[in-house]
């Protein structure tokens, strides 16, 4: 235990004098790799695999809206309201992690989700969400929610060396992030945070509802057509009024036991 106070009191310490100036440089400069990423890299090596990750920049204007207001349905419907921490998810987090007796939901917001994807390694440990925490505070405090939400959907992993919208688009289906229709942007946003547990054409029962569930609430807010209406409009209200979330047990639980994805970029 002190050993573990020990490392998070020098983690801090070294987020003090360093990590707002990383944070910082991120309000006009792309990263053009990711802590996740890297490890990915790692991995692949260590196991003799071959990865060529694949990551196109796209600003937040030449990303489909559908994309981006399907995104935030699926992972933080409460984006624009809080300051880095969904509470009322972390609550429900931490009471079905201890039902469960197990670290499995985590309750992130979309600023959690980038603060670790950038700086920190994918192992799920308390000591990870407390530097989570830390460098989500400084995100939040340095950053506008447009930017947060343009690195997001930049870095993200969508599949195993499949990074931001862009290259998800094109590889599952053959298009840019800015062509998307919104059966396609749900379809992707849909296998967040677990692309490589879950494809966007899976046809389990929870991964349909899912996207029934995320593509009716879009209709509901005005973010996609009506069954029988016109397109999508070019413009839509930014940032979006969005329904409330659907209770999660009445999508039931995602099946962890999966096997990833069989769509993949290692070689």
């Amino acid at each position: 235990m002190f050993r573990k106070l020990f490392k998070l009191a020098i983690f801090c310490f070294v987020v003090y004098l360093l990590w707002p100036y990383s944070v910082f440089q991120l309000k006009d400069h792309n990263p053009q790799t990711t802590s996740l990423m890297e490890r990915r890299l790692a991995e692949a090596e260590r196991l003799g695999h071959k990865m060529h990750p694949q990551m196109e920049w796209r600003n937040l204007n030449q990303i489909s809206p559908a994309l981006v207001h399907a995104v935030i349905l699926a992972e933080d419907d409460q984006f624009y309201v809080h300051h880095g921490f969904d509470m009322e998810q972390i609550l429900i987090a931490v009471h079905r992690d201890l039902s469960k007796r197990q670290y499995v939901y985590g309750g992130s917001t979309i600023t959690q989700q980038l603060a670790r994807t950038l700086f920190l390694r994918p192992k799920k440990s308390i000591l990870r969400k407390l530097k989570e925490a830390v460098l989500t505070v400084y995100l939040e405090a340095t950053l506008s929610k447009k930017r947060i939400l343009e690195l997001y959907l930049n870095v993200i992993e969508w599949g195993p060396g499949i990074y931001g919208a862009e290259a998800a688009s094109e590889y599952y289906f053959w298009t840019a992030a800015s062509a998307l229709t919104s059966d396609e942007a749900v379809a992707l946003a849909s296998i967040l945070p677990s692309p490589r547990r879950w494809s966007p054409f899976s046809e389990k029962a929870y991964m349909a509802r899912r996207r029934t569930n995320i593509l009716e609430r879009m209709r509901e807010a005005g973010y996609a057509p009506a069954l029988e209406s016109s397109p999508l409009e070019e413009s839509l209200p930014f940032p979006p009024v969005l329904s409330p979330p659907t209770d999660p047990n009445q999508l039931s639980e995602p099946d962890h036991t999966a096997a990833p994805s069989a769509n993949t970029r290692e070689q």
